[in-house]
């Protein structure tokens, strides 16, 4: 077993970047320079998170903290909760933002350089529960789950968050990485004929998109915070080219409700029994089984632990 007073570290590096390797660098200073205890691993690919964080798990780690972006949260949340029934009673765990996508830790008020109020948190153990978003459908008949901290997304949304990421990859900037990940989706606007419940309420027709909130959800669910219980909802239909632009900069704008394409629901439970040929993905990553049908998205409240950072000027 390991010292459970020391922190759990997991480091996955955003591949390509100097600046990351800048930033872990301030980020283990900062921690020395505060006294806090912790042990590190560093993840080799983007897959071994989920690997890591297990180990961690099984070996008793009070608080584990991810430095990473939304795709390693969503991997180290997912085997949190596999071990959540024999994690430690105190445990809880931390996200300094060092990815591409860093929304989870935006919807808390820290960006990629506030570390710091992150550290702080930790030492101060600002804890507060939050819910957990969870996937069910099935391969081979087998029933699997996985889990999100920020959204689910069907069709557009996951395409567009796949595109920029991928992009972000090559250009190194989130930023400029929408500008390709924009033109692209004015050549391609693709509806699908897609079949949901949501509550009792059934839904079927052409929707370009559709994303399921348990937070902000990229800008796609503004209102949808991970702490009352609820999901919301936002099925989009396929706007005229030129009124793409407007949608973009409502996203943007954290306006994007006001958008007259999009329709929103709140509910406690999603049924999709259809997706036609749309892409599905959770917090940026791509379901892992294709033709997955049906999905059942519903909330696990008050599931983990997750220490707040604390938002001070330095």
């Amino acid at each position: 077993m390991a010292d459970t007073n020391r922190i759990g570290v997991i480091y996955s590096p955003h591949f390509g970047l100097d600046l990351s390797q800048k930033r872990w660098v301030q980020i283990r200073n900062y921690m020395e320079l505060k006294g806090v205890k912790y042990d590190f691993v560093q993840s080799e690919a983007s897959g071994s998170v989920e690997r890591l964080t297990k180990m961690m798990c099984v070996n008793g780690y009070e608080t584990i903290v991810i430095v990473g972006g939304d795709g390693s949260l969503n991997s180290a949340v997912n085997a949190m909760m596999q071990y959540r029934d024999s994690l430690p009673e105190n445990f809880a765990f931390a996200i300094i933002p060092n990815g591409i996508a860093n929304d989870f830790s935006r919807f808390w008020g820290v960006s990629v350089d506030d570390y710091k109020q992150v550290i702080d948190g930790i030492i101060a153990r600002n804890i507060r529960k939050v819910d957990v978003g969870c996937c069910t459908y099935y391969d081979d008949n087998i029933p699997q789950r996985r889990y999100f901290l920020n959204c689910l997304n069907i069709g557009l949304g996951a395409r567009l968050i796949k595109t920029t990421n991928d992009a972000a990859q090559i250009i190194g900037s989130h930023k400029l990485s929408v500008i390709p990940a924009l033109v692209s989706q004015i050549f391609e606007r693709m509806q699908y004929n897609l079949s949901l419940k949501i509550e009792t309420e059934e839904i079927e027709g052409k929707y370009m998109s559709v994303c399921i909130g348990n937070c902000h959800g990229y800008g796609q669910t503004p209102n949808s915070v991970p702490y009352n219980g609820l999901l919301d909802v936002s099925l989009i239909t396929r706007p005229e080219w030129w009124q793409l632009f407007e949608g973009f900069w409502l996203l943007g704008k954290g306006r994007f409700l006001n958008y007259k394409n999009v329709h929103p629901y709140r509910a406690k439970q999603v049924i999709v029994n259809d997706v036609d040929k749309a892409l599905v993905s959770l917090d940026g990553l791509e379901l892992p089984v294709k033709n997955a049908i049906p999905l059942r998205v519903e909330i696990e409240k008050d599931a983990l632990d997750f220490i707040v950072p604390i938002i001070q000027s330095y």
